[in-house]
């Protein structure tokens, strides 16, 4: 009997949801209220891939590393930052119960992690170099009752599409919290540069943010923050060092937003946000007993959000601000121009 919340795929250990899991089973054979997938490109988040690179060294062993997890595990779970990121493929079948909405031929994105989506490589990911965080690729994946995936649209890229689905999570939170924070209030993007950074600050200012802030950890990349006219003041400091945030950030803020893709940026969040504020916490190399344990010893009144990746109406949301900000997209452009191999 299947299970909406994907039961009968778990091998290992049986009983557990499958982001729980150590092991899936991949069968490409849809279940009554299953869509599965013809896969054409991973999208890796970006924590994950940081790991994987900075441990394996070069593109080849990162490449033969990403084959590995998803042959042993039967879907992309980093074992080490137990994160994934999502893919895009073509509808090949549809159960009679699926409640998704989804047709044979139609192309999605999926809006649900890797690190619960059955996948089976096909291709050994023959035509990935390992040096991008896309993973071009054959094979297969499995969406349950339960999971969510939206449409690729005709106008934008799909390279493009991909990337800003991949983190549409986050400027819808941070448009929602920002909204309850109040008119005019300031607002700390950790990580500005980045593609949840970029349009978490444009989510903001929509939002009817006053003072906002962008800290990023290069003068590069200080730059192109500027030239993109997202923020009010960019600040270079390394997130990492607390003392250093706190100094360039200078007056507490009302909301920040912790979207970088390195561990240890807890602290520095906690000092920047004023009593009484906001931190919502985006990046998968977050430690949350890091946050919760460093608010205490630093007797900081502050409430702490995990940013879950889903918020109703967020692939639209997040496709509209690229759609309609030139900046912002200018950025992701750059982006992919940038890690694209040559």
């Amino acid at each position: 009997m299947s299970s909406s919340y994907g039961l009968h795929r778990v091998l290992e250990p049986v009983g557990v949801l499958p982001q729980q899991a150590w092991r899936l089973r991949t069968d490409p054979r849809a279940w009554p209220d299953e869509v599965v997938l013809d896969v054409a490109r991973l999208n890796l988040d970006a924590a994950s891939y940081r790991q994987l690179r900075e441990q394996h060294g070069s593109p080849e062993a990162v490449r033969e590393a990403v084959l590995e997890i998803i042959e042993t595990r039967g879907k992309m779970h980093n074992p080490v930052t137990g994160s994934g990121g999502m893919l895009l493929g073509t509808v090949r079948e549809v159960g009679p119960e699926s409640p998704l909405g989804l047709r044979v031929g139609d192309r999605v994105a999926t809006l649900v992690s890797l690190t619960l989506t059955p996948l089976r490589i096909e291709d050994g990911l023959a035509d990935w170099t390992g040096e991008t965080e896309q993973v071009p690729c054959r094979g297969t994946a499995v969406l349950f009752g339960r999971s969510i995936a939206a449409r690729l649209p005709d106008d934008l890229p799909d390279e493009l599409a991909l990337s800003v689905l991949d983190v549409c999570g986050a400027p819808a939170l941070t448009d929602r919290v920002v909204r309850e924070a109040g008119p005019g209030a300031s607002v700390l993007v950790l990580g500005g540069g980045g593609k949840s950074g970029s349009l978490s600050l444009v989510a903001a200012r929509r939002a009817g943010a006053g003072r906002l802030v962008a800290l990023v950890p290069t003068e590069e990349e200080a730059a192109s923050v500027r030239a993109a006219g997202l923020a009010d003041e960019v600040v270079v400091a390394d997130a990492r060092d607390p003392v250093g945030v706190l100094d360039a950030v200078g007056t507490p803020v009302a909301v920040t937003v912790v979207c970088v893709d390195v561990p240890g940026c807890e602290h520095g969040a906690v000092l920047a946000t004023a009593d009484g504020g906001t931190i919502v916490f985006f990046s998968m190399a977050t430690s949350f007993a890091a946050a919760a344990l460093g608010a205490e010893g630093l007797a900081a009144d502050v409430r702490m959000l995990i940013g879950n990746g889903y918020v109703p109406g967020h692939a639209e949301f997040a496709l509209d601000l690229v759609r309609t900000e030139p900046g912002v997209r200018a950025l992701f452009e750059r982006r992919e121009r940038h890690t694209s191999p040559t």
